[in-house]
């Protein structure tokens, strides 16, 4: 029996990563040592609390664990959620998927802008997995029933940020990852076998002789423990934004199952590489919701408080230019000024198109009194994606 790993993110498929760390102890196992890292938070006997038995378990509901369970046909499996179905990063996903499938586009050049924006750190072939098996999944997905945004008969690409081209498929106008976890969801509930269990907060991975033998969780619905033995586990649960103050990911988002697998010797790598979102909404009583790069791409600006872009001074691309620049960008020009954030002002886009193709965004900032059709909207970088996480391989 093996530990298979899937990279858990908002993101359809894996991100590349770098080529190797040169210079750098293994972190983990340094601390390993030296700190004496137990293996278990917690002690229990499995004759002592509820138990059952599955050929697969498979830890996280957004894209990566949904899509995994589909291959589990004719096998039993357990997929746990910490706490709703639809409470994962997947789900609130908004811009879209990048995608070489529209005709002035292609993998090279998607291969190009992804090696371009890495800045020589991606590893080419997993970038090569990405931009050319990207395109076989997103055609997967249309094919039961994922109903990407189109217009007129053709499906609408949008621009963001270091995209060469508009390449950026999108569902609902801003409610991609919705769309695409209603469809795998009603796909997976349709396969015999498989059971989705929520509010399950996983407290330790269980096994011995560096196998995986199955997992321990806190059923929080019958506040007791669950241990569920398994022939195989897969760890699909998403990033870790909650570490930080502030973030995009939903509150379920806290790195435990990073932490589990620390405790039973497995490695994280790149974990450094954390992306923060340059547009993340900054109002009093509001939480950080992620305003959508595809706003930009549509024509919105950043401005200052004057209403005075600012990007020209820091960036040819403007602001469309590569995100970790914009957020680095932003949050200078906020240290210079003393301005708690920027604004970002829609209003070179005619209002019905704003409602059109960002209807979610529009709604929620209606909530709390900021029409976007003319108000500029308050905006500043929140930690947003993981680009690192758990040690795989390309296979």
């Amino acid at each position: 029996m093996r530990l298979t790993i899937l990279t858990g993110n908002s993101s359809l498929i894996m991100q590349p990563r770098r080529k190797k760390s040169t210079g750098r102890k293994n972190l983990i196992n340094s601390l390993d040592r030296h700190l004496m890292i137990p293996e278990y938070l917690v002690s229990f006997s499995p004759d002592a609390v509820s138990a059952e038995e599955v050929d697969c378990i498979i830890i996280g509901i957004g894209v990566a664990g949904l899509r995994a369970a589909i291959e589990m046909k004719g096998m039993s499996v357990l997929i746990a959620c910490k706490e709703s179905t639809f409470d994962s990063s997947s789900y609130n996903a908004q811009g879209g998927i990048a995608v070489a499938l529209s005709p002035l586009d292609s993998p090279e050049k998607h291969l190009r802008d992804t090696l371009a924006v890495g800045c020589g750190l991606n590893d080419p072939e997993a970038v090569k997995i990405l931009v050319n098996e990207g395109i076989k999944r997103v055609e997967e997905l249309i094919s039961w029933g994922v109903r990407f945004d189109r217009e007129n008969s053709s499906f609408h690409f949008t621009r963001e940020s270091a995209h060469s081209v508009n390449r950026i498929l999108h569902a609902q106008g801003d409610s991609t990852g919705r769309e695409i976890i209603q469809v795998l969801l009603s796909k997976v509930k349709g396969i015999p076998g498989i059971k989705i269990k929520e509010n399950l907060f996983l407290i330790d991975l269980v096994g011995s002789d560096g196998e995986i033998q199955g997992a321990l969780f806190f059923d929080r619905k019958l506040n007791k423990l669950l241990y569920v033995a398994a022939r195989k586990v897969l760890l699909a649960s998403g990033g870790i934004g909650q570490l930080y103050q502030e973030t995009t990911n939903p509150s379920a988002i806290t790195g435990d199952l990073q932490s589990a697998l620390i405790r039973k010797g497995g490695v994280l790598t790149d974990i450094e590489f954390y992306q923060f979102h340059p547009t993340t909404l900054y109002l009093a009583g509001a939480p950080r919701f992620l305003i959508s790069e595809s706003v930009r791409g549509e024509g919105g600006i950043l401005v200052d408080r004057n209403g005075d872009p600012f990007m020209e001074q820091y960036h040819r691309l403007k602001d469309l230019a590569p995100r970790d620049i914009v957020s680095r960008a932003i949050v200078d020009y906020m240290k210079r000024t003393g301005a708690p954030n920027v604004f970002l002002d829609l209003k070179r886009i005619p209002a019905s198109r704003i409602k059109q193709r960002f209807p979610q965004i529009y709604r929620f900032c209606l909530k709390y009194g900021l029409d976007i059709t003319r108000d500029p909207i308050p905006v500043r970088p929140a930690a947003h994606y993981s680009m690192g996480g758990i040690r795989t391989d390309k296979e």
